[in-house]
């Protein structure tokens, strides 16, 4: 039997290639550049492999020719216009090598991405080989990292293509081409109309374009809209000595936090000094502590953790732990899974990280008793495990290191125990008023070991006594002010989009990108941070739009995410 496989990435196709042949493959040339064909055969099914590639989609989504025209149809025209899908102009050689192969195989064999949209570049796949051979089988290939047990389990236990993701992506291009255009075309010439700066710009609308944009520019009015208030709390100081060491000095917090009203907070601090008493401890209180170890790694918490840590943009995050993946160093790094699969082989992979001079010690220790299965999070996408190392890669530099550093890193992390700590609480009262003060004694570092992304330190206080009596060493009534909120980060605004269901974990980084590109939204280095600044257009875009005041205002998250929902509930429906 000859089996026809078609992987997402060229890059992809020739590491399968490699896997399934044990390195024995001959390889054929095609009439694309970027494309090439390799041959084996697959004993293990009694078949010949031809396994080849494409570069992403396949297809274009666009109007006919009557609606092209941008002065020559109402935009609103195309909410109800028909959408013609064709062979992008620039995949006719990946057109032609694919059909060409098709008509010889018996079996084509999807080897796409796991993921919804990897999904429908399968069924866009099947499409174009349908149409040379009407006869060819079609099966899907699923796997989670590109190492030789999974592609061998993916091609000797193959599946059917999943037509309820195929569906959902469908009717989630129809929506943002109908919507996107529609907009684009209406705002564009109406603004190009008024201001001669824009003529030149297309002034594009996304239906998560805007909802980025949105929490872009109402972080930027809360920090324009700030103004400071003045508050008053009590300070309390007291020193202790232990046995023969220097004093040390303990500031108690006051329980009332801090109040807004000079007079009240007056009034308490002269009835605490009028009582003339001292500091009474009136509780002293020691328990067990922990530090929870990280849960396993997320796409989402991948660009958050590595935006804020590393400092690198959630888009490059991603190409980057991509590269790693197509690599066979990383696991396929887009799923929201925050929980190992209770048979995953942990061991195998610890083992492998044994051999790099900086954490190898801490693998080393797990491997020979210290591992702890990793804590389960709260979601499973049933389609991919959460993102780990699958090989050492002790040969990285840069930007790719770093990032192959902390996913390494947090895997280790999951397998360790939680820190253990020893917390002291003292209670004391003042003059009638109740103060507190926190300690804390680091027993077992464990996990913090391997991840210095989090920090837990000692903070050790006097051994206080209950009902023990001391003099204040200051006690003052204070102000202090209310800070401003900070401009948003891109992990900030990474974390806003995850909550409020705006785009997906893969394409988060690519809205935020574009909002940057279109210069809706400008990058702004504070310090070692980097904040995102509305520019004049971003402003006056999302404003304009609040202004007109619809039922469902476009530039918040609620309309998106409902729209999101019906969808689903049409695509169940279908099915």
């Amino acid at each position: 039997m000859r089996v026809l496989c078609v992987a997402e990435k060229p890059s992809i196709a020739k590491s399968i290639a490699q896997i399934l042949s044990g390195g024995q493959y001959n390889t054929r040339n095609t009439s694309s550049q970027f494309i090439k064909n390799y041959e084996f055969d697959y004993p293990q099914t009694r078949s010949q492999y031809t396994v080849t590639a494409v570069v992403g989609h396949l297809m274009n989504q666009d109007f006919g020719s009557e609606f092209k025209s941008w002065n020559g149809c109402d935009p609103f025209s195309l909410f109800e216009a028909s959408i013609e899908v064709t062979v992008a102009a620039d995949k006719k050689d990946i057109e032609k090598n694919l059909q060409q192969e098709a008509r010889r195989a018996q079996t084509l064999m999807i080897w796409t991405d796991c993921d919804r949209e990897g999904e429908h570049i399968g069924y866009e796949i099947f499409t174009v080989c349908r149409r040379a051979n009407a006869r060819i089988a079609v099966k899907r290939a699923r796997f989670s990292a590109i190492i030789a047990p999974q592609i061998h389990n993916a091609a000797q236990h193959p599946v059917e293509l999943d037509m309820s993701q195929v569906h959902s992506v469908e009717a989630r291009i129809a929506l943002d081409l109908r919507i996107g255009a529609a907009f684009t075309r209406l705002q564009t010439l109406a603004l190009q109309n008024r201001f001669g700066v824009l003529k030149e710009n297309v002034v594009s609308y996304g239906p998560c374009q805007f909802p980025t944009l949105g929490f872009v520019v109402a972080r930027f009015n809360q920090v324009q809209a700030f103004r400071p208030e003045t508050f008053w709390y009590i300070y309390l100081a007291v020193k202790k000595r232990e046995g023969r060491g220097p004093e040390k000095e303990v500031v108690f917090s006051w329980n009332r936090g801090h109040l807004f009203d000079q007079n009240i907070a007056l009034l308490l601090y002269q009835s605490a000094l009028a009582r003339q008493r001292g500091v009474i401890v009136t509780k002293v209180t020691n328990k067990n502590t922990e530090k929870w170890k990280p849960l396993p790694l997320t796409t989402v918490e991948l660009q958050k953790s590595g935006s804020r840590l590393l400092k690198l943009a959630p888009k490059k995050i991603l190409d980057i732990a991509e590269k790693l993946y197509q690599q066979g160093f990383l696991s396929y790094p887009r799923t929201e899974t925050d929980k190992f699969d209770p048979q995953f082989d942990f061991m195998s992979l610890v083992e492998k990280q044994m051999a790099d001079p900086a954490w190898g010690g801490f693998a080393r220790d797990l491997h020979q008793g210290a591992f702890q299965r990793p804590r389960n999070g709260k979601n499973d996408d049933h389609a991919h495990p959460p993102i780990h190392p699958t090989a050492y890669a002790g040969n990285l530099t840069g930007d790719d290191k770093r990032v192959y550093e902390y996913v390494a890193r947090r895997f280790l992390a999951c397998c360790s125990k939680n820190a253990l700590g020893y917390q002291t609480r003292v209670e004391v009262e003042y003059g009638g008023e109740e103060f507190h003060a926190t300690g804390l004694i680091v027993l077992e570092r464990n996990y913090l070991d391997v991840y210095p992304y989090d920090k837990w330190n000692d903070n050790e206080l006097p051994n206080f006594i209950e009902g023990e009596e001391y003099l204040p060493s200051e006690v003052e009534l204070r102000d202090g002010q209310t800070t401003k909120p900070n401009l948003l980060t891109e992990a900030d605004l990474v974390n806003l989009m995850d909550k409020n269901g705006i785009g997906t974990d893969a394409t988060i980084a690519q809205h935020i990108e574009t909002i940057i590109t279109r210069e809706y939204v400008i990058e702004r280095m504070e310090g070692k941070t980097k904040y995102l600044v509305p520019s004049s257009l971003g402003i006056g875009l999302i404003e304009g739009y609040d202004k007109i005041e619809f039922e469902k205002s476009l530039s918040k998250p609620q309309l998106r995410r409902e729209v999101i929902i019906v969808f689903a509930l049409a695509c169940e429906y279908h099915d």
